[in-house]
């Protein structure tokens, strides 16, 4: 498989993005989420994944946010959950591998299975979309960490957890199974470089 490089990237996301604005905001938080998994690669008991797959999914996984931008410029929130299979859709018409493509429509949330989709009446079609090797785990993990919302800002762990107990305690249960296996990234040594404060609670 041909894993593209940050530059081809970057490339990708400039021939996609409607704006500039939307350009650097979905660039920028897709950098910043590798920032995060990059530090987690750090630790030697996650030495067998492979970092240059777990970089290129890390750098791509919101690209079909692009898609939803309407004429005005405006992001259509009532159907963001849509962005994961937008960017499916265009990376596989861009020509990139099944396991490249999966990066972005399998890492929602803690996991989207096909009861969240149907008890929840969400507007994509009824599946499991879920984070299966290593490298989509810690790609949808390292992604709960920083939040695009203006002022866009990190998010400890302990504040995606409460974050997410809307959704249920399963999901919970789900990201405490992702810290046990990735562990706890070091915010503050990133929000330096990001200009960003951590959000705690």
């Amino acid at each position: 498989m041909r894993i593209p490089g940050p530059e081809e990237i970057r490339a990708l996301h400039e021939k996609h993005a409607p704006t500039a604005e939307a350009f650097t905001s979905v660039h920028r938080h897709c950098e910043l989420v590798w920032g995060v998994a990059e530090q987690l690669l750090e630790s030697p008991r996650l030495a067998h994944l492979d970092a240059g797959l777990v970089r290129a999914g890390c750098l791509l996984h919101d690209i079909g946010v692009y898609r939803l931008y309407g004429e005005d410029g405006r992001l259509d929130h009532a159907h963001y959950i849509r962005h994961g299979l937008l960017g499916q859709e265009l990376l596989e018409r861009e020509g990139y591998s099944a396991a490249l493509c999966r990066f972005c429509s399998h890492h929602t949330g803690v996991g989207l299975t096909r009861q969240d989709v149907v008890c929840q009446d969400l507007p994509v079609p009824p599946a499991d979309y879920l984070a299966e090797t290593p490298e989509e785990r810690l790609v949808m993990y390292a992604d709960k960490f920083h939040s695009k919302s203006r002022p866009d800002r990190f998010l400890t762990p302990d504040a995606y957890a409460a974050r997410v107990r809307r959704f249920g305690e399963d999901k919970v249960t789900a990201f405490e199974a992702l810290r046990e296996e990735f562990g706890d990234p070091d915010l503050d040594r990133l929000a330096p470089q990001a200009e960003l404060p951590p959000v705690t609670g």
